[in-house]
């Protein structure tokens, strides 16, 4: 793994973290899940953890945005405000295969973001060779249920 100085840096201490997520708190949809998710882990790190639905000039250590465009005021205001902060942004579907290169704003909060978030390789492959070094992968998992597992005859289980 490369050495990355916005993950790096003060990484052992309690960081304030602003989560910008443009689904609404009442949705269950991939964004807010995944925001949701996040939270949770950053948490049990010993971060604190706002998630919102755009930057309302929170005094944070560093702020992650979810979904390029849509997000995309929340990361101008956040970056006018604290240009020296670190700015993440996870790249949604929607973004990789879509957003990222028909959509202005969506391709300004790129050059605006210090690291992106991919949740599968191949979304390097949707990014500007130029942009490669700011994309990290994070594989996302499941806990496997506890004891053996025995597969039912017959049946296709995940």
């Amino acid at each position: 793994m490369k050495h990355n100085p916005v993950v790096d840096q003060k990484s052992a201490q309690s960081r304030k973290i602003c989560m910008v997520t443009p689904a609404p708190a009442y949705s269950r949809k991939g964004n807010r899940v995944t925001a949701l998710r996040w939270a949770r882990i950053l948490r049990q790190l010993g971060h604190q953890v706002v998630i919102q639905q755009s930057y309302q000039k929170l005094k944070c250590d560093l702020m992650i945005a979810l979904h390029a465009r849509r997000s995309h005021e929340s990361m101008v205001h956040f970056r006018r405000q604290h240009a020296n902060l670190p700015l993440i942004l996870a790249l949604t579907g929607t973004d990789l295969y879509g957003d990222i290169h028909t959509d202005k704003s969506a391709q300004l909060s790129l050059e605006m973001a210090d690291i992106f978030v991919l949740l599968q390789p191949e979304g390097m492959n949707q990014l500007p060779s130029s942009m490669h070094h700011k994309a990290e992968v994070i594989y996302q998992s499941v806990t496997p249920p506890p004891g053996q597992f025995q597969p039912k005859r017959g049946l296709f289980e995940i």
